[in-house]
């Protein structure tokens, strides 16, 4: 079995770009991509939790971050890991300011759109690191 591409976003709790990066994960493991990529919990990466740790350093990683602190990116570096490719859902954000998510508990409809624009943007990713 050949390796997956991890896909890692920010826990970004109470910040409607970590969601709108989580919903992109969601969208691109389930529909998109899910022969190819696989994802977790940050906060389990963050604990050592063996088996997060092992998928982790057995495959290619992408990291999505919700805003410039790049939590997720630091995260993966934190437990040995270079990441393969790091996205932030802002710069996405930056190119459709139009889909501006309406809040944090509800993103509605804008706030999905960006989440697939992001979701796409994260399957060409996919294809790229896999070329590698």
């Amino acid at each position: 079995m050949g390796k997956k591409v991890v896909v890692l976003p920010c826990s970004g709790i109470g910040k409607a770009y970590g969601e709108i990066g989580r919903q992109a994960v969601y969208d691109l493991a389930e529909d998109l991509k899910p022969e190819d990529v696989k994802t977790a919990c940050l906060a389990r990466l963050m604990i050592d939790d063996p088996e997060t740790k092992a998928m982790v350093k057995d495959n290619f990683v992408i990291t999505v971050d919700g805003c410039g602190m790049d939590c997720a990116r630091k995260n993966v570096e934190a437990a040995g890991k270079q990441v393969d490719s790091s996205l932030r859902v802002v710069e996405a954000f930056k190119k459709h300011r139009d889909l501006k998510p309406q809040g944090v508990l509800e993103l509605g409809e804008p706030g999905f759109k960006l989440a697939h624009i992001l979701a796409e943007r994260l399957s060409e990713e996919v294809d790229c690191v896999m070329k590698k």
